[in-house]
């Protein structure tokens, strides 16, 4: 069949701008509440349909007719997505993600021991002590009268916690890890090639390139018993080629990060938005584990996830989409369906949760879900205990939300605690 011309396809809903990102759920709501698929517009240009609905996302995400290669994307979606410029595409962005059977499969295997449950939960301990560290460190700005201190969340703690943790859980040694630096997940939000930000941005490519190299070349001289260890060998056996080795190591130390610390952001608003819930939870620990997943549920730092395709024209829920679109779901839409969650945009720590989508669904499910559980019980119970009396330092309308297409979260968190005494925090 010929594809529609683009005149012939419904007006997109845009999708960006600060309200939107501040809260997109009302919109969602009307989508819904109108159909379980859209098609919408990105900041760059580029059109997708968008997968609204809870039944309608689990569908999608385990459709085999929906492929994640970016081989399948049309020349209409290409020509508008801001995807990663050449050589870097072919060379980093051959990772789980935009994988199809049977090389998805393969690739996964590679990686889920070392984020098995049981392994993972073994190194709760560790990661505790971790925790308990930065907030140690944390440099506070004391309040004028001696008795509240105040400091930003984001860069105290939510964007080191989450790397610490990776480091140890994928054997990055700590020579590598110091020198890291965090600006480097920024090359996930691809920047179009007429941006003036272009330069700067292939910059970040090259030297987060040239670190990935310097990875790959220690764990070779030096081999442990970690995951990255694991993936060089299984190059050197031929099982990886030279780029896959490369794009599964970048989506470990970008896509194994940032989205933890943006699901710290994320509930911790919720939390402080709603004192009574952070209450109960700083009093009732034993909460930790179904809060952590009811708090996903609410807000979700997997906003939309990334690109599927259709080989060939066809029917998807009720709607024609052409070969080679963007098909996007929204985890965030579908985990406040209120066909599937009751009073879905409460906050209850007594809900009877059943499967949200926070992590995926399908083949694609999140390989470090269980290790990204444990992170986020660790550091909300870290932080609730440790800083009594805490309360957002600015008003709720000023925070900074991140204008990322995909992601959800903040890129600061502004907070005022009670000082306690004997309290052990630095204070410079």
């Amino acid at each position: 069949m010929s594809q529609p011309e683009p005149s012939e396809l419904p007006d997109p809903v845009p999708l960006y701008g600060p309200e939107y990102k501040r809260d997109p759920y009302p919109l969602y709501a009307r989508m819904r509440e109108a159909g379980p698929i859209h098609r919408v517009l990105f900041p760059s240009g580029v059109t997708a349909w968008l997968v609204t609905g809870h039944e309608a996302a689990q569908k999608t995400l385990a459709d085999p007719r929906l492929g994640k290669n970016h081989d399948r994307g049309n020349d209409r979606w290409r020509a508008r997505a801001s995807i990663m410029p050449e050589p870097q595409h072919s060379q980093l962005q051959v990772h789980l993600l935009h994988q199809d059977p049977p090389k998805h499969t393969a690739m996964r295997r590679l990686v889920t021991d070392a984020f098995a449950p049981r392994r993972v939960e073994g190194m709760r301990a560790r990661f505790q002590e971790m925790a308990d560290a930065l907030v140690d460190a944390m440099p506070v700005d004391g309040g004028a009268d001696g008795g509240a201190d105040s400091a930003d969340l984001v860069q105290c703690f939510a964007a080191r916690f989450p790397f610490q943790v990776l480091a140890e859980v994928i054997g990055l040694p700590p020579h590598l890890a110091r020198r890291f630096r965090r600006e480097w997940g920024k090359v996930v939000a691809p920047v179009g090639p007429t941006d003036p930000g272009r330069p700067a941005y292939e910059a970040l490519l090259r030297e987060l390139q040239g670190y990935i190299a310097e990875v790959v070349a220690d764990r070779r001289e030096a081999p442990g018993d970690g995951l990255l260890s694991r993936l060089v060998a299984a190059r050197d056996a031929g099982e990886l080629t030279p780029e896959e080795l490369d794009s599964m190591i970048f989506q470990l130390l970008v896509a194994g990060q940032e989205p933890v610390t943006n699901q710290i952001t994320t509930a911790m608003v919720n939390l402080l938005r709603h004192p009574e819930a952070l209450a109960r939870l700083r009093d009732e620990p034993e909460l930790l584990p179904a809060a952590v997943e009811e708090l996903m549920r609410l807000d979700s730092a997997f906003e939309l996830t990334t690109w599927r395709f259709l080989a060939e024209d066809a029917d998807l829920h009720g709607t024609r989409v052409p070969a080679g679109d963007s098909v996007i779901v929204s985890l965030c839409a579908a985990n406040r369906d209120p066909e599937r969650f009751p009073d879905p945009d409460t906050l209850d720590l007594d809900r009877a949760q059943g499967p949200h989508l926070a992590f995926g669904h399908g083949i694609h499910f999140c390989p470090g879900a269980a290790l990204a559980r444990i992170e986020l019980q660790v550091a909300l119970g870290t932080l609730l205990a440790r800083l009594p009396g805490l309360r957002l330092a600015v008003p709720d309308g000023e925070l900074p939300w991140i204008p990322a297409v995909l992601g959800r979260g903040t890129s600061a968190l502004p907070v005022s605690f009670d000082r306690a005494a004997g309290c052990p925090m630095g204070r410079g």
